[in-house]
């Protein structure tokens, strides 16, 4: 497990489809790390860009092979707290539920709505209990740094979005996407969750910024979405996703100030320490290591 230096950014991009992948990186390495929960999506590669360490992972794994529901997020963030990782970047295509958030612009997602059913959500479990707080999800700083991110790179985004995280991996019917809107959903996906839960629970920043590919289902006398669609506008706006990280890594401050975030565990472990299994605290090393010592 890597040591952090909690002053340096150390930057973990989370990638969808086609969006993470290409981008050139300096020193760059292709690793395979172990992790306590399992098979992650894959190797990560990590270099420099900007001056500043980056690790990237493909949340599909290579080719687009692991359907939403079968990705280890646990893994998946395991992995990059192990490489030393400070803060996340999540990158996802996502569908719109608002005339406002047509195809090709950006949203950095605020809220989630989580509808996923059958999806490991957390490192804690029986033996250790362990409960965050969720009531805003995302790490604001780094919001508005992706944000501002896409605007410099001559894209355009959104700075609020509520995600409604649906279990997949068939697109909504037109009475579920009609039902999300009504809900206060503003843009549809089926990976950032539990991606983000897992994500607080490893003390790691965490922020979304995706891409908008299609309109859902909701509009009438519209044919519904499909994968053919939604790959067009990724390969579209390949370029402008790869120049949103530059910009991102390049207006990083020179120094990380502390987020609360990096404390979230501070409170959040109320079984007696008498009672932790040894087991489940061997797992938690990386994720949880800090408050379990």
């Amino acid at each position: 497990m890597t040591v952090t230096d909690p002053n340096t950014w150390h930057i973990g991009v989370i990638g969808g489809t086609g969006l993470a992948g290409g981008i050139e990186l300096d020193e760059a390495q292709e690793i395979e790390v172990a992790s306590a929960f399992g098979q992650s999506s894959g190797p990560v590669r990590t270099g420099i860009l900007a001056g500043l360490r980056f690790t990237f992972i493909a949340r599909h794994g290579a080719g687009h092979a692991i359907p939403p529901g079968d990705v280890n997020y646990r893994a998946n963030i395991d992995v990059l707290k192990r490489c030393g990782v400070t803060d996340v970047l999540a990158l996802s295509a996502i569908g719109s539920l608002r005339e406002e958030l047509p195809p090709g612009h950006y949203v950095a997602v605020d809220q989630f709505i989580d509808c996923t059913q059958s999806r490991s959500n957390s490192f804690f479990g029986p033996g250790l209990v362990g409960h965050v707080s969720m009531s805003d999800p995302v790490c604001p700083r780094l919001a508005n740094l992706a944000a501002a991110a896409v605007r410099a790179s001559g894209g355009t985004v959104h700075e609020k979005g509520c995600y409604v995280a649906i279990e997949g991996p068939q697109f909504s019917t037109r009475a579920e996407s009609r039902m999300y809107r009504a809900w206060g959903g503003d843009v549809i996906g089926m990976t950032a969750m539990p991606e983000a839960r897992l994500a607080r629970e490893a003390e790691l920043p965490y922020a979304l910024l995706g891409m908008v590919t299609d309109w859902d289902s909701w509009r009438d006398g519209e044919a519904g979405v499909d994968a053919a669609q939604i790959l067009a506008v990724i390969a579209a706006n390949v370029a402008l996703a790869h120049e949103t990280v530059r910009a991102f890594a390049a207006a990083l401050p020179e120094v990380r100030e502390a987020s609360p975030i990096d404390r979230t565990l501070d409170h959040a472990i109320i079984t007696d320490r008498a009672q932790w299994p040894p087991q489940l605290l061997a797992q938690l090393g990386a994720v949880a290591g800090r408050v379990l010592k």
